[in-house]
Order: structure tokens, then sequence, then C-alpha cells
């Protein structure tokens, strides 16, 4: 008969890594007859933005053959404190860990929660942990790719391997950049031909199970909660006095029950109808997705196969046109033209935003995102964005819109700013691309068509029930002036206890003639662009940069004083900047 003795030993490898080994040592006869030296892979999958267990394929594929797997998330202490991100989307992010911890415990696994910078925490877990292989989900955002970037250069002096795989967006971004000559594609026409070239969307990977797993296990020690569990809200620093409840639940077991929810609605997938706006609409559904799309709580991929095997059921097994996935498609876009543009987020720098002549008025600018602007649409928009951290697209639209070119001319920034802080399904690339979209700064410039802060939500909701719900004030007053309650009468006022002026604000501009005088701003702007539109042709684009503009809303439009700077580029030419000074 055999005995084994089995040693284990850390060590180091050729690059310096340290590793975990086992020496095997088989007696027969009281004498060693085998020797078998076992390398150990321990490997750690880094937990970003796909907070999941199904699709995620740069987790499965680094459980391979490891004998253990440690799931991290590193919190930056100083970044949760000093960021613009507002309490409803910390608390969605810490619900979504804490669900991901969950499932992680029935595989007899755990989620570590790291404080501190990622080049900082990952040399020193390489080493206490003996780390062989490193896995995380690819981030094509320029920050992401740039803190990747370190953080791969790290892993390669320790000796460790490196596993990325792409599932946060349908498309490898980098690919439908390469066959648009190396630029990003700037309509939305272009992107969608770039994207019928190529291979179709590939299919979500299996979930992680205990089969999926296999012998693979986790460390654990009695103070893993101490040491690395999810912090709560008031250990961040955050005031929950008075906080509400959520009304979008972080994790990914809401986001595959919302996902069965949205695919219950048959009738709209097999007419393809766009959901008819009303005042319901205007309300949180049980059945959207956005958060959990932005934060990867649901795979972008799952959705999309299960959006196809609906409509291919309910007709007979026809294709899908591309406007079935269209806000997923409008997502991709946004990520595609931000990938490779480090100033996406700022006009100044931006080659693809054109320059504007934004006004700058701060005590503006807070009436807007407080919800203090007069106008009971608008601000019963800001009030449900701040309370529940989600509003309607259309609803984004009218806010957008009635902060830059259609009443305040504020810059986008500042309303992406706002957006950034509140909104649970802001990213980087979709808020930056949304706004600049909105402001007509770049993808669309149809600035002639502009939102009536009252109009457009008196179409929506006629009695005025959606004020009613998130401006109490404003309860008392009839659907007949609920939108402009300035022109009630006083004993309407009266009667619904809230005098203009002194309980809700007055509106703080006279939307007819400030929407005039901006479309004007837009129109003036525009058309000193066309003049050089011809000599950028072929070109990224031909910004303008502004001089300084009156702040003040003139009686009429003044005449403008811009700076153009054209940056051309173009096929077989130099590089050429040119300076005008155009009255």
């Amino acid at each position: 008969s055999s005995r084994i003795r089995t040693f284990s030993f850390g060590g180091v490898t050729a690059a310096g890594a340290a590793r975990e080994a086992e020496l095997r040592l088989v007696f027969r006869a009281g004498r060693i007859v085998f020797i078998f030296h076992i390398m150990v892979i321990n490997t750690i999958h880094w937990f970003r933005k796909g907070l999941r267990l199904h699709d995620n394929p740069s987790l499965k594929e680094s459980l391979l053959g490891a004998d253990t797997v440690r799931c991290v998330y590193i919190l930056d202490p100083w970044f949760a404190g000093s960021s613009n991100v507002g309490i409803n989307r910390w608390r969605f992010l810490l619900q979504s860990l804490e669900d991901l911890d969950a499932s992680l415990r029935k595989l007899n696994s755990r989620l570590f929660v790291i404080r501190g910078q990622p080049t900082d925490v990952f040399p020193r877990l390489f080493k206490e942990w003996k780390i062989a292989r490193l896995s995380y989900e690819y981030d094509s955002e320029p920050f992401g790719k740039e803190r990747d970037a370190a953080i791969k250069k790290l892993a390669s002096e320790a000796g460790v391997e490196v596993t990325v795989r792409v599932s946060h967006t349908l498309y490898d971004l980098d690919r439908i950049i390469e066959l648009n000559g190396g630029q990003s594609p700037l309509t939305y026409k272009r992107f969608q031909t770039l994207i019928s070239r190529m291979d179709p969307v590939e299919m979500p990977v299996e979930a992680i199970t205990a089969e999926v797993m296999g012998k693979c296990t986790t460390p654990l020690s009695d103070d893993h909660d101490e040491k690395f569990g999810v912090p709560s809200l008031e250990e961040l620093g955050f005031d929950t006095e008075g906080l509400s409840s959520a009304v979008w639940p972080g994790g990914e077991t809401e986001a595959l029950t919302r996902l069965e929810r949205h695919l219950e609605r048959k009738a709209w997938v097999a007419n393809f109808e766009r959901p008819r706006m009303n005042a319901n609409s205007l309300l949180a559904s049980p059945t959207g997705l956005s958060p959990y799309l932005r934060f990867g709580c649901l795979s972008c991929r799952l959705f999309y196969f299960k959006l196809t095997d609906l409509y291919r059921k309910v007709k007979k097994n026809s294709s899908p046109p591309l406007s079935l996935y269209g806000q997923l498609l409008w997502r991709e876009f946004f990520y595609t033209a931000a990938t490779n543009n480090p100033c996406f987020d700022k006009m100044e720098s931006n080659p693809i935003c054109v320059q504007m002549p934004w006004d700058r008025n701060p005590e503006a600018l807070a009436k807007w995102a407080e919800g203090r602007t007069g106008f009971p649409w608008i601000d019963a928009i800001m009030t449900q964005l701040r309370q529940e951290g989600w509003i309607h697209h259309l609803a984004r639209h009218a806010v957008a819109c009635f902060l830059t070119r259609g009443d305040l001319w504020i810059s986008w920034e500042e309303g992406m700013k706002v957006f950034e802080e509140l909104l649970l399904d802001a990213d980087w690339s979709v808020n930056a691309g949304s706004w600049m979209w909105l402001s007509c700064s770049s993808f669309f410039q149809q600035f002639f068509h502009c939102y009536c802060p009252v109009g457009f939500g008196r179409r929506t909701d006629p009695n005025g029930d959606y004020i009613r719900r998130y401006l109490p004030i404003l309860r008392g007053f009839p659907a007949k002036y609920i939108y402009d309650p300035w022109n009630a009468p006083d004993g309407v006022q009266k009667a619904a206890k809230c005098i203009i002026g002194v309980h809700y604000p007055k509106p703080m501009v006279n939307h007819a003639e400030a929407s005039r005088i901006n479309i004007e701003r837009m129109k003036q702007i525009y058309q000193q662009l066309s003049c050089y539109r011809g000599l950028g042709k072929g070109g990224a684009a031909v910004p303008l940069h502004p001089a300084d503009f009156r702040t003040e809303l003139p009686a009429r439009p003044p005449p403008l004083l811009v700076c153009v700077h054209c940056c051309i580029f173009a096929p077989g030419r130099p590089f050429v900047q040119i300076n005008y000074f155009l009255i």
C-alpha cells in the first residue's frame, strides 16, 4: 500500500511573483517512489460595473483550472466622500453589492469589499493571497482604460495573468472603430451601418453555479464581515435620517425579476409599438431596467437575446428589426463615441462638441436643480429625480431643453453634473452624450424644436396628477391652472391655499421670449458653423469657441461676436488651424 504526504508552502516564481504550491510525496514500503509538484492557482475576480453572476465571461474563464477564487470590489473611501454622487446612487450600489454577496454565499463564497485605490490595493493582494490570475470586465471609457492599463502593468510585474472580456456592451467597440477607419462614428445612422457588417452579438455565457465553480473554493476567515463586509451608508458618511425607502432596489436578483416582468408585455413586443406617453408613464415602473443595465446587474446581452427570442415567438420566427433594440443601441452608440475621447464630458477640448457661448448663472442653475423654477412641470420632474433617482426619458428631454437651449441658456455640462449626482442610470458616456444631443451641441441640430414647459406637460397629463404627486403645495389648483398657476385669479390661488410668489415661486423666465432669443442664438451659431463646414469636410469637427457674452437675457438677440477656431482634419491634408473674428 502507498501513503501520500502533502506539504503546502509559498514560493517565488522566476518573475518574482509569490505563489502557493504543494509538494506531494508518495511513499511505498517506507521509500519515496513519486514526487509531485503542483502549483496552486489562486485567482481574483475584480467586480466594477458587471455586478452579476449571469453572463460574466471574464469570471467564468478565470475559474477554469483555478483552485481558489476571491471576488473583490474596491471602494475608494476618498471617492466616496468627495465624488459628485448622491445618496440614492450610493444606496443602489451598496444594495447591489449586498445582493451579489448573498448570491456568492450560496456558492460557499463571499464578496470581498476592500477600501483603497486599485493601484495601492492590488500589489498587496497579489503577495498576501499569492495570486496567479486576475480577471475583470472590459471598461471602454477613457478613465477606465487608463486605470486598467496601470493595473495590467502591476500584474505583469507580479507575474499575474490577466483575463479581460467584453460584457458591458453588445459589441466590441474597438472593432466598430476599426471598421470606421479608426474613428468613432458620430452619427447614429453610420453606427447602424457599421454594426450591420459585424458578426452577430455573442450569446450570453452560462451563469456561475456550483457546477461551474467545480472544485474552486474561497478561503474565508471568521472575521470576514469585519474585514471585507459591504459598508452601510452611515459608514460612508451619509445622513440617512428621513431617507425614504428605495423605489429602485439594487441588485441582480431584482434585475432578473424585472426582466421577466418586462418580457410579459408581449403585446408591445408583438406589435412593436412605442409605449404611449401618459401620466402613468412618468412614474417609476416595476419593469424598468435602466439602472440595472448601468451597474451591470443585468446583462445587456441577456436582455438583447430575451427580446429577440420573444419577438420570434410572436412573429413566427421573423427577424426582428434593429429598432426593437433602440435604447440598447443608443447606449452602444454613445459608448462608441466616447471610448477614445477623454474630453467627451466637456465642451472645451472636445472635438465633437460645438463650442457654445453659454451663460454662467449659478443662481438660475440652483433653481433648476432644486425644482424652484416656477414652472410646475419642470419642478415636479426635478423633484422626482431628487427623491427617486429616475425620470422618464421625455421628462429628461424637457428639463435638459429648459436648462440649455430652451430657456436658461446654461451649459449642458452643468446639467450633466446634476444628473451624475442624482440619476441612478447615469454613466459617463451615455450621460454626457445625451446632454450634448439634447442641447444641440453634438449629434442633433434641430434647435428650432423646443419643449414648452407648460404645454408639453399638459398634453402628457392633462389632469395634472403628476404635478400634485411631487408638488403637493399645488394640489389644490384645478387642472386648468396647475401647469401655469401664475395665471390663476387671486380667488383660485386663495382657494388652493397657495399664493404664487409667496408659497410657490413665480416663473423665473418668460418662456416665449427666452426661447425666441435662444433659438436665434442657435441659428446664428449654426449659420456661422455652416460657412466653414466645407473646409472641414471629412474631418471630425469644426468647433466654435465663444468670446464673452452677456448673462442677462436681452429684449432682442444681441449681435454675436464669436471667435471661430476651425480644427480641420482631412485625409491627405496637414492639420490646419484657422482663427476668425466674426460680427
